[in-house]
């Protein structure tokens, strides 16, 4: 973990979680980097620069129009200098500005002018981080290359339960070692995942579907392009942005997706198959609304193809993995689902449990083999799960002689 030589450009906005910038710099400075802070005016409020300047060795800076050094033009020279430039804490405030391209005090000026790569570490109240404009701020921001730290859950400084605390300093920092040594097993790959649920039309206004919300999948294919796999993400219907460099293959059925996947297998080395799909659909769609009538309405449904068990019958050189939502009997179902549908592994989750399962930005979930051996991992960030099982399968890849 040397970052000698590096220099590192870091923004400080203005949160409460301020204070955490304070263990970054600290990290950043014992790693030996060349630490340089731009602290917005509001940033001030919170840690006096200061505090900063102590750990950087370095004059931390605050205004647009403090030019100390005659010879150079401190917002440009700041920007040239940069290996790399970290946002920790990053409000909504900066992030809109970045966005848009506004350049109205120091911090967001220099990034106008940074060509360094930009690590975002946001932090703000979880409706905040939740609303429509700040969402769309961070999918303009990642469609540029900014790479996202994703803030954990918990207590937040204003009383509420829920996302948007700003991830730890050993988060940030690893992240930035990673920028610099980036981790890349997958390089050459191509990885199918597919993520979310299906839809099962009863008619043009309804339809039977489940919980998933197609974070699990998602958060593989964000981590399998970071690792530096070629990336196809087969989803249904969700509310999630789409993640920027992979190739996104929306649908909708059971059906749609199965078509989706084979036309895809035989030129994939690893296939993820995290969506949830209907087991069943109705035998016939109505053309036109249902309308109540009677005091029953009987549907009969028939069941899907598996696409798991096809993908596991068809594969040659594919490492599959499948998922397994359980209830009861967690790993001897799994076991019996990976044997049955012939896959490398199969990643079990009671989805009863608190932090498990549909919608949560956690997961608890156990890794098992075809040899039984299972790897129970604790509550960890979906994105983490998502990092463990790709090592998991890169290494199984060189193992077998698949690089």
């Amino acid at each position: 973990m040397n970052l000698k030589g590096k220099s590192i450009l870091l923004g400080v906005s203005g949160g409460i979680a301020a204070y955490k910038a304070i263990t970054l710099c600290s990290k950043l400075a014992q790693a030996g980097a060349d630490v340089k802070v731009i602290m917005t005016e509001s940033a001030v409020k919170f840690v006096a620069p200061l505090t900063f300047q102590t750990l950087s060795r370095h004059h931390v800076v605050t205004d647009t129009f403090e030019e100390k050094d005659p010879s150079v033009v401190s917002h440009i020279d700041l920007a040239d200098h940069a290996d790399l430039v970290v946002i920790a804490p990053a409000t909504a405030n900066i992030l809109a500005k970045m966005a848009l391209g506004m350049g109205d005090d120091m911090l967001s000026t220099t990034l106008l002018a940074a060509t360094a790569p930009i690590i975002v570490a946001p932090a703000m109240n979880v409706h905040m981080y939740e609303h429509p404009a700040v969402r769309a701020n961070m999918e303009t921001l990642r469609e540029r290359g900014v790479r996202f730290i994703e803030p954990g859950e918990g207590q937040l400084a204003c009383g509420y339960v829920g996302k948007g605390r700003l991830a730890e300093p050993e988060q940030i920092f690893a992240a930035i070692i990673d920028s610099f040594e980036p981790n890349r097993p997958l390089q050459g790959k191509k990885v199918l995942v597919t993520a979310g649920g299906t839809v099962e039309r009863l008619d043009p206004v309804r339809y039977l579907t489940n919980d998933s919300s197609g974070k699990m999948g998602y958060a593989i294919a964000e981590e399998a392009r970071a690792m530096g796999a070629e990336v196809v993400l087969v989803s249904g219907p969700s509310s999630l942005p789409r993640p920027a460099g992979v190739e996104f293959v929306p649908v909708l059925s059971a059906l749609d997706m199965l078509s989706a996947v084979m036309e895809r297998l035989e030129e994939m080395d690893v296939i993820i198959k995290a969506a949830a799909v209907a087991d069943y659909r109705p035998a016939e769609a109505s053309p036109v609304k249902i309308k109540k009538k009677d005091e029953e309405l009987t549907i009969r449904l028939v069941k899907n193809p598996d696409i798991l068990q096809q993908v596991g019958a068809r594969k040659t050189k594919q490492f599959v993995v499948g998922f397994a939502a359980e209830t009861n009997d967690l790993e001897a179902n799994a076991l019996d689902k990976l044997r049955r549908k012939n896959c490398d592994l199969v990643v079990a989750n009671d989805v009863t449990r608190e932090g498990a399962g549909f919608g949560t930005d956690t997961n608890i979930v156990t890794i098992l083999d075809k040899n039984g051996t299972a790897e129970r991992l604790p509550v960890l960030s979906k994105r983490e799960v998502a990092r463990h099982l790709l090592q998991i399968a890169a290494d199984r890849l060189v193992s077998s002689g698949g690089e």
